[in-house]
């Protein structure tokens, strides 16, 4: 026993990790292997990660996400993690992802529900088999939270839909039809927050969330631009948003118990939606006509709102409706500024028609797993320098996939959870140049997929 723990102490060194951590990342401390699910991306079934916060002794709710996209650079933010320590909050990843949709039919609840035991039973926390759930999916798996809480009523705490889709859409992220929830099946009380990047603006998406809340009267579905954001990335403050949206949501929810109690609409603010002041596009590249100017209606409470309300989206209070609004002023009227990306001292192209606009391979230095990239103030096209910008210094964030950023044009492969059996994950990396913002200029952004090659990745795995 003392040879085996010995060992095991000798693996952590080695490779960096904490005593107790599970998965190569080192952030996690506890992982189950899901039952009755073979995933189609590894011909194995996946693997749930559990963080706990330190010193944690009751679970208060868990942060339940699958593996996508950005939902990674949420759960790695530092500051994003020290708000979940302060309310007693767990974050729970799966990689590969079992639904997309959340179709029960497909099994999925019988899934999620022996993964939760299973979490309850290794982690010494029994709270967390029938702790309330904060479903968050970005993109293809933004439908995902809406229809989890349909299915989970009593168990929802709150829903978060990232960069990504309203209730019972038409357009759902993943790319079929959504799931059909019945004439009974709703989300009442449940707070639900969409966000859409303003980067990204299509009123084909928020149309279906503004119906919605005429539909459902009941529900309490609240919306953010993310003014300054694209699809690809998660910038700090709104991860403190919706940190804050998850605090008042423990608030207005959770019992002394730890069950559930249905919120009232009424109680709460409206605002009014987001105007974009650029000429959006209606997601299929055309530019659309519907330029919203002119005087917003002030917030106010629900019942004394004196906007449209077919316009409005349902706020917790005063704080959370001025943070919104406050958001939307951060980038209004500003002038647009570009990046772009440098490598071995050349421009990288950028190809609107190509997910994200950007890709590049990746170019090892000495050591082997280490690369060079530097972000760059360029002209609209993303390929010429200009001097048309914000005097703030462009940094570059990971946004997913095994790559450590070291400083701001250094990045290093690392081996994470995803392993090296995913031929569609394994080998791939995401980054995002970003060039903030000031009193003249918008904030700016340019996401780019990075390939890695095979023989570093299983090179490494096989040391």
């Amino acid at each position: 026993m003392r040879h085996s723990v010995l060992l095991l102490f000798v693996f952590f060194l080695i490779h960096g990790l904490p005593v107790g951590a599970v998965g190569e990342s080192g952030m996690y401390q506890y992982s189950v292997e899901l039952t009755n699910y073979i995933s189609k991306e590894t011909g194995k079934a996946p693997n749930a990660y559990l963080w706990v916060p330190e010193g944690c002794r009751h679970v208060r709710a868990v942060v339940f996400t699958q593996m996508n996209m950005t939902e990674e650079m949420v759960f790695k933010m530092p500051s994003f993690q020290k708000r979940m320590r302060e309310m007693d909050i767990a974050l729970l990843w799966v990689a590969p992802a079992f639904s997309a949709s959340w179709d029960p039919l497909s099994g999925c609840q019988k899934v999620f529900e022996e993964m939760m035991a299973g979490l309850a039973g290794q982690s010494g926390h029994p709270e967390i088999e029938h702790a309330a759930i904060i479903p968050f999916g970005h993109s293809a798996h933004a439908t995902f939270p809406w229809n989890f809480a349909a299915w989970n009523n009593d168990r929802t705490l709150c829903i978060i839909s990232f960069h990504g889709d309203a209730p019972r859409t038409n357009l759902c992220g993943y790319g079929t039809a959504n799931v059909e929830w019945g004439r009974t099946r709703n989300i009442d009380g449940i707070p639900g927050l969409m966000i859409e990047g303003e980067y990204e603006w299509w009123e084909g998406r928020v149309r279906p969330a503004l119906a919605f809340r005429m539909m459902y009267p009941e529900s309490c579905v609240s919306f953010l631009c993310d003014a300054g954001s694209g699809h690809f990335e998660c910038m700090p403050e709104t991860a403190e948003y919706m940190a804050r949206f998850i605090k008042k949501s423990l608030e207005w929810r959770m019992n002394e118990d730890g069950t559930l109690r249905r919120v009232d609409v009424r109680r709460g603010w409206l605002a009014c939606r987001y105007n974009p002041d650029m000429q959006p596009s209606d997601g299929d590249g055309a530019l659309t006509d519907v330029f919203h100017v002119g005087r917003r209606p002030a917030p106010a409470p629900y019942a004394s709102y004196q906007g449209d309300s077919h316009d409005a989206f349902w706020y917790f209070d005063q704080e959370m409706a001025n943070m919104t609004e406050a958001r939307y002023a951060s980038t209004q009227g500003k002038k647009m500024q570009y990046v772009g990306l440098e490598q071995d001292g050349r421009m990288i192209a950028n190809d609107p028609k190509r997910h994200g606009g950007m890709v590049t391979d990746f170019h090892a230095g000495k050591d082997g797993i280490t690369m060079h990239i530097r972000a760059v103030y360029t002209d609209s096209t993303h390929v010429s320098l200009s001097d048309d910008h914000a005097h703030n210094t462009p940094h570059i964030e990971v946004i997913c996939g095994p790559l450590q950023k070291i400083n701001d044009t250094t990045f290093r492969f690392y081996p994470y959870e995803c392993g090296m059996d995913n031929p569609r994950r394994s080998y791939t990396a995401w980054l995002v140049a970003v060039g903030d913002g000031d009193r003249q200029y918008k904030r700016a952004v340019q996401p780019i997929e990075i390939r890695l090659p095979k023989d570093i990745v299983e090179a490494y795995y096989k040391k």
